[in-house]
C-alpha cells in the first residue's frame, strides 16, 4: 500500500486549510503571492514552498552538524519519493532540531504527512516536476552542508551553483508547471527556459545579501570570498533583467502568474535598492521594506502587470541606486 492510499480517508479541506494557515506563518511575502494563482496552481505552489521549506529549516538548524543535516536531508527527499514512510524523516527530524526556536517550522515539519497528502492529489505532471525540484534542492543543500564557513564560498560559480540548487531551480519549477496549465506560456517559454534560472536565482541573490548580517553573526556566509558586495549587486542586476524578460513572456492572458511573479520581482528590485543606497548595515531590518512599502507595490501589480511599458519604467527606476554598480 503506498503512501497516498493509506491516507486516503484523511479531509482534503482541512489539509489545505492547513497549508493555507501555516504558508502565512512560515512566509510573509509567500502568503501574499501564491493567492495571486489560480486555484490549480496555487495548490502545487504553495505545496512546493513547505516542502522547500522544510528543507531551509534543516539548513538553518545552526546547532546541527553539516552529517546530521545531510542524514535528514537524505530522510526527508526519501519520504517524498515514497520510498520510505514519512515518520522516519518526522521523528528523527523534529528530535535532532529539539532546541530549534522557530516554532511554525517545527510544526510544520511534524504536519510533514498533511503536506505530501496535498502533493499526491495534484497532477501526475505537477507531481513529477516538484519530486524533481526537491531533489535537486535537497541533494544540492547537502552537498553545500561542509562548505558553511565564515570565509564565504570558494568563487562565483560555486555561488551562482548554490543560487541554483536552492532557487534557480524553483525558476524551472514554476516554467514546468505554468506550462503545465497554460499553453500560450508553453509557446512563449520554448527556447528560452535559462531565463527561469535567472529569475530564481535574483530573488536568492537578494536574500543572501539582504540576511548576510545574520550569516555573519554566527558563523557563515553564502557570498563569493572573492568578490564585494557592489561586484554582486552589478550580478544581481543582469539577473534581474532576464527576469523581467521571463515574466514578460507570461501572457497578459495569465494575469495571475503575472502577477504572482511580477510581485516577488518587485519586492526583490525594491530590497536591492535599498542595499544599495547603504555602504553597510548590521541587521537585515535596515533593509527590510515597510509592510506599506510592500502593500502599495501589492496595489501597484494589479495593474501594472496589464502593461509591458509599465513594468519595464518600473524596474528602470527602481533600479537607479544598484543598475550604477
Amino acid at each position: 500500500m503506498n503512501y497516498s492510499q493509506k491516507h486516503s480517508r484523511e479531509d482534503p479541506n482541512a489539509d489545505l486549510a492547513y497549508q493555507k494557515a501555516i504558508l502565512s506563518s512560515v512566509s510573509r511575502t509567500f502568503a501574499l503571492t501564491i493567492p495571486l494563482l489560480p486555484s490549480a496552481i496555487e495548490k502545487v505552489v504553495g505545496n512546493t514552498y513547505l516542502l522547500c521549506r522544510i528543507v531551509d529549516t534543516i539548513e538553518d538548524a545552526a546547532d546541527l552538524l553539516p552529517e546530521t543535516k545531510q542524514h535528514l536531508s537524505l530522510l526527508f527527499l526519501d519520504a517524498v519519493l515514497e520510498k520510505s514512510l514519512v515518520a522516519s524523516f518526522v521523528e528523527p527530524c523534529l528530535k535532532a532540531l529539539s532546541d530549534y526556536g522557530n516554532q511554525d517550522e517545527l510544526d510544520l515539519i511534524a504536519h510533514t504527512p498533511t503536506v505530501l497528502r496535498i502533493l499526491h492529489t495534484c497532477s501526475k505532471e505537477d507531481q513529477e516536476a516538484v519530486s524533481r525540484c526537491v531533489s535537486i534542492m535537497s541533494e544540492g543543500m547537502s552537498r553545500f552542508h561542509g562548505k558553511q564557513t565564515v570565509a564565504g564560498l570558494k568563487d562565483l560559480n560555486e555561488f551562482e551553483r548554490y543560487c541554483y540548487v536552492v532557487a534557480g531551480v524553483v525558476g524551472e519549477l514554476l516554467t514546468t508547471i505554468f506550462r503545465n496549465h497554460s499553453p500560450r506560456f508553453a509557446k512563449n517559454i520554448q527556447g528560452q527556459e535559462a531565463l527561469a534560472i535567472a529569475f530564481g536565482q535574483a530573488l536568492q541573490m537578494t536574500n543572501i545579501l539582504k540576511d548576510s548580517p545574520e550569516d555573519r553573526a554566527r558563523g557563515v556566509s553564502w557570498m563569493p570570498a572573492d568578490m564585494r558586495q557592489e561586484e554582486l549587486l552589478r550580478i544581481a542586476y543582469q539577473k534581474l533583467q532576464d527576469s523581467l524578460r521571463y515574466i514578460l513572456l507570461i501572457p497578459k492572458q495569465d494575469l495571475g502568474m503575472r502577477r504572482f511573479c511580477f510581485l516577488a520581482f518587485g519586492l526583490a528590485v525594491m530590497t536591492l535598492s535599498k542595499i544599495a543606497k547603504r555602504k553597510e548595515f548590521s541587521n537585515k531590518d535596515e533593509v527590510k521594506l515597510s509592510r506599506n512599502t510592500v502593500m502599495a507595490f501589492y496595489a501597484f501589480t494589479k495593474f501594472a502587470v496589464r502593461s509591458d511599458t509599465l513594468m519595464n519604467a518600473f524596474f528602470h527606476i527602481s533600479s537607479q541606486a544598484f543598475r550604477k554598480h
